[in-house]
This record gives structure tokens, C-alpha cells and sequence, in this order.
């Protein structure tokens, strides 16, 4: 038995966090293996039906993640034929995305899935934003600064 109550699982907002995201990613996934894709590619799709054209870097941005860990994903969604991909005349380094009509078309299919993972949840639309906007704030929170840097040593909140 812990002597640290704070080590309990049941007081950990990380694992509530994992387990509440690996159920709605679990329900996500249900739907969308029907229509051909996963949750990733569902990801970059919708940074791209917000904005018919960005490049890898933005979308990689957006998403928080790696520019290494989503060039696969738009490989394999390129394949797939929901995407192109091309150098930038201005900088051979930016690739650029754009959808193709396939990758257009696919849109309303998966905004009906969204519809019912939103419903899944129970929440009114006003709970069910609010606990958005928490959890985006929980986000920027828990970012890395040069003050957690430097303060390495075992605080508690002040």
C-alpha cells in the first residue's frame, strides 16, 4: 500500500485523461474503420478540411506532434488518394498538402461520426465545451518553460 495518497490511480487527472481519451479514441475508431481510415489520418484530414492547403510543418504544429511522426500518416493517406503532396517552388523543403476530391467527398461521412462520438458523451453542448476549452487550457498549462527548467527540484504548487 502507497504511503503517497497522491500515487493512487484513482487520484491521478493523467489517468483519467489516458482513460477517457483511449475510450473516445476506441469509439472514434469504430466508425471510421468503416469508412477506410484511422484516428491519426482522421486528424490530419480535418486540419485540412479547416484549410484546404497547409504544409506538413503546420499540420505537424496544429496537431502537436513531430513532423517525423505524421510524414507517414500523410504517405499513407496519399496513397490512399485523399491527398497530394508537393514540394513548394520556394522552398524544396516545405511540402505542401492539399486535398483531392476524394478527400473532399470523404468530409461528410466523418462529420457524422464526430456527431455521434459527440453525442456518445452525454454532455449538453454547453458542458461539452466548456470541458473543451479546460482541456485545451490544460494543455497550454502543462507545457515546458524555461521556470520548470530551472526549478527541477520536488515543489509543490504554490
Amino acid at each position: 500500500m502507497s504511503k503517497y495518497p497522491n500515487l493512487l490511480l484513482d487520484n491521478q487527472l493523467c489517468f483519467a485523461l489516458y482513460a477517457a481519451t483511449n475510450s473516445i479514441i476506441r469509439y472514434y475508431r469504430f466508425y471510421l474503420k468503416e469508412i477506410g481510415i484511422t484516428y491519426p489520418q482522421y486528424l490530419v484530414l480535418i486540419t485540412l478540411w479547416e484549410s484546404d492547403c497547409k504544409n506538413a510543418s503546420d499540420i505537424a504544429k496544429l496537431l502537436k506532434l513531430d513532423l517525423p511522426n505524421i510524414t507517414p500518416i500523410l504517405r499513407k493517406i496519399e496513397n490512399m488518394g485523399l491527398i497530394t503532396r508537393s514540394r513548394s517552388k520556394d522552398d524544396e523543403r516545405i511540402i505542401n498538402i492539399k486535398l483531392t476530391k476524394k478527400g473532399i467527398d470523404l468530409e461528410e461521412s466523418v462529420a457524422l461520426i464526430q456527431h455521434k462520438v459527440a453525442c456518445k458523451t452525454h454532455l449538453s453542448e454547453k458542458n461539452f465545451n466548456a470541458l473543451k476549452a479546460s482541456l485545451y487550457d490544460l494543455t497550454d498549462n502543462m507545457e515546458i518553460n524555461p521556470e520548470d527548467i530551472n526549478d527541477l527540484k520536488m515543489n509543490y504548487c504554490k
